[in-house]
């Protein structure tokens, strides 16, 4: 299982971004897709996190801003951010819960990519 960040960079506060994820492989399931992020000197935080079965869930720091979407069949996820922030600055990682057979399941990880807001 392959999981493929794209997007982010960077923009003034006030400003938005978009970041996907594109899962590939040999999946039996997937039963969720989620954003975290990390900034320097900080923990790994969740973002914004969709089930298979359609229910989103956000950090509260993100609630109003951020919308999580899965596009393309299931197989990407998509994270809309507005009204970006200081502290949204970081390093997002997409990752994807799935099922490679109906009784074996993991976390599959991407290799992030940037977010930086600044004026």
């Amino acid at each position: 299982v392959q999981v493929v960040e794209s997007g982010g960079g960077s923009v003034q506060p006030g400003g938005s971004l978009s970041v996907s994820c594109v899962v590939s492989g040999s999946m039996f399931s997937i039963v969720a897709m989620t954003w975290y992020r990390q900034a320097p000197g900080s923990e790994r935080e969740l973002v914004a996190s969709r089930t298979s079965g359609g229910s989103s869930n956000y950090a509260d720091s993100v609630k109003g801003r951020f919308t999580i979407s899965r596009i393309n069949g299931g197989n990407t996820v998509s994270l809309q951010m507005n009204s970006l922030k200081p502290e949204d600055t970081a390093v997002y990682y997409c990752t994807v819960r799935a099922y490679t057979d109906p009784g074996a399941w993991g976390d599959y990880w991407g290799q992030g990519t940037q977010v930086t807001v600044s004026s």
